[in-house]
């Protein structure tokens, strides 16, 4: 069983920062790729950005310059930092891992979400 779990959401004010964890647990042989998405109230989810296991990232055009992804292969985790925060980053956060279980499956994988509000 595998199990992601976010930290590190919450209530921040515009132009301020927050930094998002994910944490993959389980029977995991290897990850590929990991990434963050967002889904605020009445919208579809969204990509935010990823990261492959070679460190390879891609960002939603919405958030290049103020977020940055990272991983710690060794941690089997993912961080999301946001900077210089906006009204419109406020979503549910959620992580997201392609990866390899010990049996030798692939699946695509999901944590519970973390909520993120942006709001003076």
């Amino acid at each position: 069983q595998v199990q992601l779990v976010e930290s590190g959401g919450g209530l921040e004010q515009p132009g301020g920062s927050l930094r998002l964890s994910c944490a993959a647990s389980g029977s995991i042989r290897s990850i590929n790729a990991m990434g963050w998405y967002r889904q605020a109230p009445g919208k579809q989810r969204e990509l935010v950005a990823t990261i492959t296991s070679g460190g390879i990232t891609t960002y939603a055009d919405s958030v290049k310059g103020r977020f940055t992804i990272s991983r710690d292969n060794a941690k089997n985790t993912v961080y999301l930092q946001m900077n210089s925060l906006k009204p419109e980053d406020t979503a549910v956060y959620y992580c997201n891992a392609d990866l390899r279980v010990r049996g030798g499956i692939y699946g695509n994988y999901w944590g519970q979400g973390t909520q993120v509000t942006v709001s003076s």
